[in-house]
């Protein structure tokens, strides 16, 4: 089996073995829900959309979501001290993460403890929030935005080098999630190379042992083009398995989650990828 071959089945194993699970209300239909950009989601439209968007994607990662968004009841509450997430307001405000870590704390009384350390979450979180907004100042509409986008996303070559010059300009963002913030404003090109992805690429060997982002992406990319389908429908179909999350349905499983199945798909699937 070459390796279009192999990146062709594993794509169609990963659809038959969500289906092959048999679990209420998991159809094939619900699936392509999930593997298409939906259209009733319109592109942020301001620089201060775009920038709650980055601050949102920032979060992503590991334990972040759940010490900064649930510990103050969603990133959206950071409107009340951003200046309701107006770049240029925030930099005239603050001077450095200790300002905006003080006012989060005054205003917002996030549940848990706050650890200040120079790698804690919190500390890294509000560094990001100043360097996004040092970064999405230099552009004067969301259209501009868009535009400078649009430069990379068009040359399949230089697609990959967006995520990385995001990565260096916004602290603590990194490649994965600089990544998820593009594929989830609407550029169908980007896949994010997270736990999930990784995993079973290496498992499957898909891509190198002990992959990085950037070569964990490159084989996305591959293999949706192998498939025949955009890098967004491969990332959404084998995060989904990896996840057991179809987070706009709560009817399925409990409140949309089934449970991982990451171990026991790899191993389904090995055994076929010969």
């Amino acid at each position: 089996m070459n390796e279009v071959e192999r990146d062709k089945m594993a794509y169609s194993l990963a659809k038959e073995y969500l289906l092959g699970l048999s679990i209420a209300g998991v159809t094939p239909e619900l699936i392509e829900k999930y593997l298409h950009l939906s259209q009733t989601k319109p592109r942020p439209g301001t620089i201060a959309e775009i920038y709650k968007r980055i601050l949102q994607s920032a979060q992503n990662a590991n334990m972040k979501a759940s010490v900064v968004g649930g510990a103050i009841g969603g990133v959206e509450k950071l409107g009340m001290i951003l200046c309701e997430f107006q770049p240029k307001a925030i930099l005239e405000k603050y001077q450095d993460w200790e300002q905006i870590l003080d006012d989060i704390e005054k205003h917002l009384t996030p549940t848990g403890k706050i650890r200040r350390t120079p790698r804690s979450i919190w500390p890294q979180y509000c560094g990001a929030i100043l360097s996004a907004a040092h970064f999405m100042t230099q552009f004067e509409t969301a259209d501009d935005f868009y535009q400078w986008v649009n430069f990379f996303d068009r040359d399949s070559r230089a697609r990959a080098a967006l995520p990385m010059l995001l990565d260096n300009e916004i602290n603590g963002l990194g490649f994965a999630l600089a990544c998820d913030f593009l594929k989830e404003l609407g550029y169908i090109h980007f896949a994010k190379p997270d736990v999930h992805l990784r995993d079973i690429f290496m498992g499957l060997k898909l891509c190198p042992p002990k992959a990085n982002d950037y070569q964990v992406f490159k084989a996305v990319i591959r293999l949706a083009k192998n498939a025949g389908v955009t890098p967004y429908n491969a990332d959404k179909l084998f995060w989904l398995v990896g996840s057991g999350y179809f987070y706009d349905d709560e009817h399925i499983g409990d409140k949309g989650r089934i449970g991982s199945y990451k171990k026991p798909f790899i191993e389904y699937a090995l055994g076929k990828l010969v």
